[in-house]
């Protein structure tokens, strides 16, 4: 081997270690905990370490209402050391007393102590906060007043006391008016715009929409918290130069996605007033009314109370100061009661046990496992067919019923319609609701047949409409859901409908449906549409306390959807504690009632008679 050969190997061997040095540093800066100290150090007085902000995503309803969106908001401050020294800064400070008492309408003596007090250090200049949330038009008349007292004008130079003409949002060299504020400093103010949330439709859709919380810049409730990562987007870390002469190109950072609810504004604005005139009319502590397209889970709109306006969602407390209830739809639970027979009814006809045209003679009472059911006015009702049974709401007919049934099958058939369980809807907050099963602790097997008619069984209101719309819709239960589209780097996606399950065949349904049809007409239900065939059924559920069924207060409620042979619409409506009645049937049904004359106008959907004329044609 030669000098030669040795030689090159020795460099070939040095070039390998220095490029190897070289890989390894940049995995060092860029991947290892205190990176940043170590470009800190080396380029303290060269660059700058900043984080990017993403615009946070807008929230949009199914036809392009803006529902929230960003607007800017300075926070101002004073930064001491531009103030002078001596007489001239005592000068100074007098001044910006008597300006931030008049603009921003605060203690002209306390700010005038806090400024006197402050630190004035000029290698280290320190920013005294004086306010934040303020407004562009109160930010611009603080900085202009602030420029006359300085003699500075908009574009920063001097005016000799002239105020400067604010009408043009544009100064004569092109630079906006929020970009000055940003840069002038007269009387040594600084002025830091950020974005912050803001509701145009205020208190609408409230309890679905939630807030952004000023404080940790996070959603809070519905939509603005299940979708905060989305919704917020991705800070980026970027280095930026101190010299601006060296800045080329401020690094941009994507804004957070953009939501498209399958809510319509409209309908909404419709269901908060008729929940409104049903909070009024019956007294109830609270009500909740839910709008859902059947075939597709489309979530059209959620109403309960209290709402409040989103701009100023801290008042939360005060219209609600023991209630930490936010959205009942999906994050309370209660005993649905007489409701829930449908599905008591579904299982039945499914499996064979019942035909609508089965006779139960009704003898005012039925024992099951040492339990005794009575019906809701202690009668006996005598023979009823099934049409009957549902039509009068009979609790000892259904607890018969579920008796048949079994308890394997009916407990099978309730997971199948999906209770117990969270539905999965894109809201924060959903509860799964209670249903104990056989082998559970406190299960019992009379709770088979008081769960028949809705009594120890608990639901909420998204978990009720999921269930119902296999009813509904040939047997295939939807998933619901209040996403119609994700907007994100300029891409639409749309999520498509959910099937969560077939609990039952398109036979039974239609059956049920029908029947359910054929009750509101012959017992001339307040649910009831003029022109439209509207199938349903009330509920009324007593109230449990530890010492059971005493308190004499219920939960009235009622399940219903249109037209009876092509759904367009499902509605639930639940009424807690109201006053005026007890009684599904007198309270809950009206509205439902009301509810869907509105959706037959907002949806165009023609009345009964010339729908079915159209399809013939």
């Amino acid at each position: 081997m030669s000098f030669n050969d040795n030689r090159y190997r020795l460099m070939a061997t040095m070039f390998v270690a220095i490029g190897l040095a070289i890989v390894i540093q940049i995995f060092r800066i860029q991947f290892i905990k205190g990176a940043d100290v170590i470009i800190g150090t080396t380029n303290a007085y060269a660059w700058r370490l900043d984080y990017l902000q993403p615009k946070r995503g807008l929230i949009y309803d199914r036809w392009g209402h803006l529902l929230a969106g960003n607007m800017t908001l300075y926070a101002v401050s004073v930064q001491m050391n531009l103030l002078g020294e001596g007489d001239k800064k005592d000068q100074n400070i007098n001044k910006l007393a008597g300006l931030v008492r008049e603009v921003l309408k605060v203690d002209y003596y306390q700010k005038l102590d806090e400024f006197k007090k402050a630190p004035n250090a000029p290698e280290e200049p320190t920013d005294l906060p004086l306010a934040d949330y303020i407004p562009f038009d109160q930010a611009k008349r603080l900085f202009d007043l602030a420029g006359i007292m300085e003699d500075t004008d908009i574009n920063g130079s001097k005016t000799k006391g002239k105020k400067s003409d604010s009408t043009d949002k544009t100064s004569q060299d092109g630079q906006s008016e929020e970009d000055t504020l940003e840069n002038a400093k007269p009387l040594g103010l600084v002025f830091k715009p950020h974005l912050v949330r803001t509701y145009p439709e205020k208190a609408l859709a409230s309890n679905v929409i939630g807030f952004v919380s000023r404080d940790d810049k996070k959603g809070h409730w519905g939509v603005e918290e299940k979708f905060e990562i989305l919704l917020a987007g991705t800070p980026k870390k970027v280095l930026i130069p101190r010299d601006p002469n060296l800045v080329e190109k401020m690094p941009t950072v994507p804004d957070g996605a953009s939501l498209v609810l399958t809510f319509d504004r409209e309908i909404q604005a419709n269901v908060e007033a008729s929940l409104d005139k049903a909070l009024k009319d019956s007294g109830a502590a609270s009500a909740t009314i839910l709008v859902m397209d059947p075939k597709t889970g489309e979530i059209l709109a959620i109403a309960t109370n209290p709402q409040v306006d989103l701009n100023e969602y801290w008042r939360f407390a005060d219209v609600a100061p023991e209630d930490p209830t936010i959205n009942r739809a999906v994050d309370q639970i209660y005993e649905p009661g007489s409701v829930f027979k449908i599905f008591t009814m579904a299982t039945a006809l499914d499996i064979g046990k019942v035909t609508p045209e089965t006779v139960f003679t009704d003898t005012g009472s039925f024992e099951y496992a040492g339990a005794t059911i009575h019906n809701w006015n202690g009668g006996a009702w005598g023979p009823q067919t099934m049409i009957g049974c549902m039509q009068h709401s009979l609790n000892v007919c259904l607890a018969w019923v579920g008796s048949q049934i079994g308890e394997e099958t009916f407990y099978k058939y309730m997971q199948g319609f999906g209770f117990g369980h969270p539905t999965g809807i894109e809201l924060a907050g959903e509860v799964p609701g209670i249903l104990r099963l056989p082998g559970d602790e406190k299960w019992h097997p009379s709770n088979l047949v008081t769960n028949s008619f809705g009594q120890g069984v608990s639901v909420t209101p998204v978990q009720f409409v999921m269930g119902a719309s296999a009813i509904a819709n040939d047997g295939k239960m939807v998933t619901p859901h209040i996403i119609r589209a994700i907007i994100q780097n300029g891409h639409q996606y749309e999520p498509p409908p959910q099937i969560a399950g077939t609990p039952i065949s398109a036979k039974t349904a239609h059956t049920l449906a029908q029947l359910l049809t054929i009750s509101l007409v012959e017992e001339s239900s307040l649910a009831l549409v003029p022109g439209y065939t509207v199938a349903g059924k009330t509920g009324t559920a007593e109230i449990p306390t530890p010492y059971g069924y005493t308190s004499g207060e219920t939960n009235a409620s009622f399940i219903g959807w249109g037209p009876s042979d092509d759904p367009k619409f499902m509605v639930f409506v639940w009424l807690e504690k109201p006053k005026s009645a007890i009684w599904g049937s007198i309270v809950a049904a009206p509205v439902f009632s009301e509810v869907a004359q509105k959706l037959v106008k907002l949806m165009n959907i023609p009345p009964d008679e010339v729908r079915l004329k159209m399809s013939k044609q």
